[in-house]
């Protein structure tokens, strides 16, 4: 199949979603820096704890696994590398790089500097931004790496497989696994609720980023 030459599009065009989401994850920092929306991430986190071994927190448990990074990242480069091989060019190779480091350097060093528990802490201020966890506590809550994950892989899969999905299969590929991420993510109390909007809203910027990178002008050798 003939691949075209063209910039990938992203909708809506221009940059301006791209500014007003960095700008709303950092004013969502930015409130719950002030105590802001804890009650709310609490609130939530108390009641999932209360479903723990129903049907569907096993069921949760099981979709969640669609917002894992490392099979996500391995399916991505094994079907890169495939079509790598049969076209004869790098470009495929290149956005799965492109997608590990972005997450990579995107997603740690937000988790380190805002060191917030996850819901399943026993601290009792495991809810608070820019604490100070004592050795050994899990302290790389926020933002959701699930979230983030789940946003780009996805999208780095559709841009792989593109020439072989239709529209419609694009569109649910792309929003359908990050939908169920966010719901089992928060359900298993895994991530705080503000946790997985704030990656959400990271990963739509960086998945949006990737998109504009013209891979299929890359040279081919």
């Amino acid at each position: 199949m003939q691949e075209t030459a063209t910039r990938s599009r992203v909708a809506p065009a221009g940059w301006w979603l791209d500014g007003v989401l960095l700008a709303a994850f950092a004013a969502l920092t930015a409130m719950l820096a002030a105590g802001w929306l804890l009650d709310l991430d609490t609130t939530v986190s108390d009641w999932v704890a209360d479903q723990d071994g129903s049907p569907v927190w096993w069921l949760c448990r099981v979709l969640n696994f669609l917002g894992n990074g490392g099979p996500l990242t391995l399916i991505c480069l094994v079907i890169a590398i495939w079509l790598a091989v049969r076209r004869r060019s790098v470009w495929p190779v290149a956005p799965v790089i492109a997608a590990f480091l972005v997450t990579g350097f995107a997603i740690m060093p937000l988790k380190l500097w805002t060191d917030r528990a996850a819901p399943n802490s026993t601290l009792p201020d495991k809810v608070e931004i820019f604490n100070t966890l004592p050795p050994g506590e899990y302290s790389m809550s926020y933002p959701s790496g699930h979230m983030v994950n789940t946003m780009v892989w996805y999208g780095v899969l559709v841009l792989l497989l593109s020439p072989w999905l239709s529209r419609t299969a694009q569109r649910w590929l792309r929003f359908a696994p990050p939908a169920i991420v966010f719901c089992t993510t928060i359900f298993l109390n895994y991530h705080w609720v503000t946790d997985s909007v704030a990656g959400l809203m990271l990963g739509v910027v960086l998945d949006r980023l990737l998109h504009r990178i013209p891979w299929r002008q890359l040279p081919r050798e």
